[in-house]
């Protein structure tokens, strides 16, 4: 069976569960694992994001979403010479990755006879059960089976590590430049590592706020955590917004308790390292019961 992943948290999932041979595409915002970073890029997005601030790549998505065109294109060419068998998409944010109406077009226009699967995860349980979805439909159901197991009791064991610990108030920020706070699945997991989230709703898409719905909020701590963002790009975000977040939480901040996070690979990817995302976040709320993240997923942000 050949593969092609336009998920990055799907390229996670299919390489946890031991099927990187089988993968013969993945998408342009793939990085993770290595050995899989060779294979052709099938997607990529309409406008080039890497010299844009903030405000300028939410403009160019709104003004993509709003003429009625995807954020990405799919090279129909090199899908059509790789001859996947199954095709691995997402129809839970259109701008977060390849739309899975998109991919199904594109497989029916080039006459494929694929299978296109969408994995549609909102929560963490909804996360657990793609990684048992792709399994099915690549025939190794028992080694999914043992992966939602092991990531299953390492959630249990970060729970159980917190139980009884006084829960600090988190606000995080998944934009800053307009503000947008968390839904899906990352309310759960601050609740999970032993947080109070005090703006976003689990299980419901990420909304935009205004600045004057959380300066009253005084979180305990500050999480930010850019949708898309490694750790640099998240601080470098973090520092040219200063004057904002020292607005939110001044408290946070001048506690040395405002953290920075590599967000594009352990909060906002719907695939197997959201575990260790729990395990990070855990670590900043919890020191002294779970321990410090290791450097490079986590630290410390302060103002200039």
């Amino acid at each position: 069976m050949k593969i092609v992943s336009l998920l990055a948290g799907a390229t996670e999932i299919v390489c946890t569960l031991g099927l990187e041979e089988r993968l013969v595409g993945i998408s342009h915002e793939c990085d993770h694992p290595p050995e899989v970073l060779d294979r052709p890029r099938i997607s990529r997005p309409r406008f080039d994001p890497s010299e844009l601030s903030s405000r300028e790549i939410d403009r160019a998505v709104r003004d993509a979403v709003a003429s009625g065109d995807s954020v990405y294109e799919i090279d129909a060419e090199e899908l059509a010479k790789l001859s996947p068998h199954l095709v691995l998409s997402q129809a839970v944010c259109d701008v977060c990755a390849v739309p899975s109406e998109g991919a199904r077009e594109v497989v029916e226009k080039a006459g494929l006879d694929c299978e296109v699967l969408s994995l549609d995860a909102h929560s963490l349980r909804d996360i657990l059960d793609t990684v048992n979805q792709v399994g099915e439909a690549t025939g190794v159901r028992e080694r999914a089976d043992a992966c939602v197991g092991e990531l299953r009791r390492r959630l249990h064991d970060v729970s159980r590590s917190v139980t009884g610990a006084i829960r600090p108030r988190v606000l995080a920020l998944e934009w800053l430049d307009p503000i947008f706070v968390p839904g899906h699945w990352v309310p759960e997991m601050i609740d999970l590592a032993g947080g109070q989230c005090l703006a976003g709703t689990a299980k419901e898409r990420s909304v935009e706020a205004l600045p004057g719905e959380l300066r009253e909020l005084d979180p305990d701590i500050l999480v930010v955590m850019p949708c898309g963002f490694g750790l640099a790009a998240a601080r470098r975000d973090a520092t040219e917004h200063a004057d904002l977040l020292s607005d939110l939480a001044p408290r946070a901040i001048e506690e040395g308790r405002a953290f920075v996070v590599d967000a594009s690979s352990y909060f906002n990817r719907s695939g197997p390292r959201v575990v260790e995302g729990v395990e990070i976040l855990a670590g900043l709320l919890h020191p002294e019961l779970v321990g410090l993240p290791l450097a490079g997923a986590a630290a410390t942000w302060l103002p200039d």
